[in-house]
């Protein structure tokens, strides 16, 4: 079992090292003949022992997370409570328990509900963790054991796991286990994340009452239950008991968070922090997750670079004076870009706005000046305030007519002459919805009309050939998260919550903005918004 004798390469590590000593036909040669095979050394995250430093200067702001989790974790083999961990999306959940179990250097098994897209996929996918089963083309890719049902799960569950903390303890006796290389304890933990999805797939919603059982059905003190996820634990409601959950929350980074986590490894850490002082405020009101910023100021920040001729000088104030009136003009339109909408290229649009005739160019000049407004939105945003709008203003029941394929049904009535008695009617009508005001919307109610003008304003610009026209929806679709720009919305009081319903048990929105303001919204699209506009 020495290291010398045969050393072992764990599935989450590189294996270039252990290649430096041959050449590459003998490597083809041993990969042909020696498959590798998992150990139970593969069971830990692999890689170079991480100090309690390293792991807090891995995760600058989460220290106060780090040192929880490690208290809940508690000494080797010490039995715990399932954990419930959650916060917003790309707060550092994942990213941060798995180098803690990399410090720890403690086995687990990990399981993503987003690559398992079904309940028999996750079930297989842990077991074949537990067998040390990797699907290849010998075996024809194929899981160890065929698992569908949950009670089948439980019980090949349980014997696997007591097969795999036998085995832990068996090599315990063996020799000392504080090497990097092999597990630190026989307790096995089984972490489970992004199990929000789950009801995305479960029809019967009988699969997170299971997961949340899991703990009782087993039995085991050697098991530990990590569930990660972007919903809080509220939202898990279920009238079966079950043991309570630790709850450990990752709450939405802040921007000297964020202007912490940006500055790691950077070179030059002035340069890019008079960088941050130009961007990271105006980025931050439109998202705060981490891979869209970072995403988002890579290409920003060579652009922001451009006209230095060294990247390692320190910039003074006149250099950030020159360097900002160079990098004003791109941050506008990188607002819009950070949502990956896609639009007509600049360069296509210019050609084309050369061959228009005078007089529609003056048309066009009337209509931009109307169009614009007063503070800057995102494109997703805009939208989803011409849906909160029109939400508040039509009646639910006309959905259906307004919202289909044809891009309204106004169009496509015949209109009657109207009587006298008919137009007093009308109007008394529309006194008496003035009155009332807007409407009260549910969440799923808002995303819905969401989809259905972001695709009609897809098929406008296909028919049209706008080349102002941002194409939002289609195949490509959106990628921002809507339900961040409905809560910026919020806090900018464009759309207020209306309190919950008591029979759906779910909050309701309204819409605060006026017809004239979402008319010029609306403008700024090109959106047609009086085709879906209802008229009494």
């Amino acid at each position: 079992m020495g290291k010398e004798e045969s050393p072992q390469i764990t599935r989450r590590v590189t294996r270039l090292s252990s290649s430096t000593a041959v050449t590459s036909n003998e490597v083809e040669t041993e990969k042909m003949t020696k498959p590798y095979k998992p150990t139970l050394n593969d069971f830990v995250f692999g890689g170079e022992q991480l100090s309690f430093n390293d792991l807090l200067s891995s995760f600058p702001v989460r220290g106060n997370q780090i040192r929880e989790l490690l208290r809940l974790l508690g000494p080797v083999n010490s039995p715990m409570l399932p954990l419930f961990v959650y916060g917003d999306p790309s707060t550092g959940k994942t990213s941060t328990i798995l180098q803690i179990f990399r410090y720890l250097n403690r086995p687990f098994v990990y399981a993503s509900c987003r690559t398992c897209y079904s309940l028999q996929i996750l079930f297989e996918s842990v077991l074949n963790q537990l067998l040390l089963h990797k699907k290849n083309a010998a075996n024809g890719y194929s899981s160890t054991k065929r698992c569908v049902k949950p009670s089948d799960f439980v019980n090949f569950l349980r014997e696997d796991l007591t097969s795999v903390i036998e085995k832990l303890r068996s090599l315990k006796k063996l020799g000392s286990n504080k090497s990097a290389e092999k597990p630190n304890g026989n307790m096995l933990y089984l972490i489970f994340d992004n199990l929000e999805l789950i009801r995305e797939w479960d029809k019967s919603s009988s699969a997170l009452p299971f997961m949340f059982n899991l703990y009782d059905v087993l039995k085991m003190h050697e098991v530990g239950l990590i569930f990660i996820s972007n919903t809080s634990p509220d939202t898990y409601y279920s009238n079966m008991g079950y043991t309570e959950h630790v709850p450990v929350y990752f709450p939405e980074y802040t921007e000297d968070d964020l202007r912490q986590i940006l500055m790691r490894n950077q070179a030059n850490r002035k340069l890019y922090s008079s960088f941050l002082d130009v961007v990271l405020r105006p980025f931050c009101r439109t998202t705060r997750r981490v891979d869209e910023l970072s995403t988002a100021f890579s290409p920003l920040f060579r652009k922001y670079c451009e006209p230095l001729s060294d990247l390692a000088s320190v910039p003074n104030e006149e250099m950030k004076r020159r360097l900002f009136s160079h990098f004003k003009p791109h941050i506008a339109p990188s607002l819009n870009e950070i949502f990956w909408v896609p639009s007509k290229s600049s360069t296509e649009a210019e050609i084309n706005k050369d061959t228009r005739q005078k007089g529609s160019t003056r048309k066009s000049e009337v209509s931009d000046h109307f169009a614009q407004i007063d503070f800057h939105m995102s494109t997703s945003a805009k939208y989803l305030l011409i849906s909160a709008f029109l939400a508040s203003r039509n009646p639910a029941t006309l959905d259906a007519s307004l919202f289909d394929s044809t891009g309204g049904s106004d169009s496509r009535k015949r209109k009657r002459k109207a009587s006298e008695k008919s137009m007093e009617q009308k109007e008394v009508a529309e006194q008496e919805l003035l009155m009332k005001g807007p409407g009260t919307f549910p969440l799923e109610r808002l995303l819905a009309i969401f989809q259905c003008i972001t695709s009609a304003a897809d098929s406008l610009d296909e028919e049209e050939h706008e080349n102002d026209v941002l194409r939002v929806g289609g195949d490509c679709g959106l990628m921002s998260d809507v339900l961040l720009q409905l809560s910026s919305l919020c806090n900018a009081n464009f759309i207020i919550k209306g309190g919950s319903c008591p029979l759906e048990g779910s909050t309701r929105y309204r819409s605060t903005v006026s017809e004239d303001l979402a008319l010029k919204v609306a403008r700024s699209l090109k959106f047609p918004l009086p085709n879906y506009l209802y008229r009494r």
